[in-house]
């Protein structure tokens, strides 16, 4: 391997650290913010994902020219298709990122919890307070948005973010 070769394998390798390690990120962060009903978030998300996909998109093709039609090897084909299902699991990701924005946009912010029951003192707030049943009932009556979404992109992130790491085993352990 030449030493041309030799840096642009470590651009191909630093390019892709720092593009899916914030994919990954963004990807597994939006369930917590579909669940706290932070629109805003998981709209910033959303355009996170959009971004960093294409930058991977772009990982792909760099390294498909990298291979220089070596593609006979089975850890180099595996390793390629492996990304190819990433990137599609990365568009369900996406959609249904777009789809929750959509979703909590509709429902409006979630709802504030019942203000505490005055205490005997005439107070508010408290430890005593914050177990009222009327502060539980309110909690509990808070529905739910976009939960289906919400578990889709937890499952599917985990997926992807495997998928990553075992095509980081194939290229160090073949590569």
């Amino acid at each position: 391997m030449s030493t041309s070769d030799r840096i642009l394998l470590i651009l191909h390798i630093g390019f892709a650290i720092f593009t899916l390690g914030p994919l990954t990120a963004a990807t597994m962060s939006t369930p917590r913010y579909i669940r706290n009903r932070n629109a805003t978030v998981v709209r910033y998300l959303n355009r996170t994902t959009q971004i960093y996909g294409a930058g991977a998109l772009l990982i792909f093709l760099f390294g498909l020219w990298l291979a220089e039609g070596r593609l006979a090897q089975v850890w180099l084909s595996a390793s390629m298709t492996l990304f190819i299902v990433a990137l599609v699991l990365l568009l369900i990701v996406e959609r249904d990122q777009r789809k929750a924005v959509k979703l909590l946009d509709e429902a409006g912010p979630a709802p504030a919890p019942a203000p505490a029951a005055p205490t005997e003192a005439g107070e508010t707030g408290g430890p005593a307070a914050a177990e009222t049943p009327v502060a539980g009932k309110a909690a509990a009556a808070a529905p739910e948005v976009a939960q289906v979404e919400r578990g889709r992109i937890a499952a599917l992130s985990g997926v992807v973010a495997l998928i990553w790491l075992v095509i980081l085993v194939l290229m160090v352990w073949n590569g």
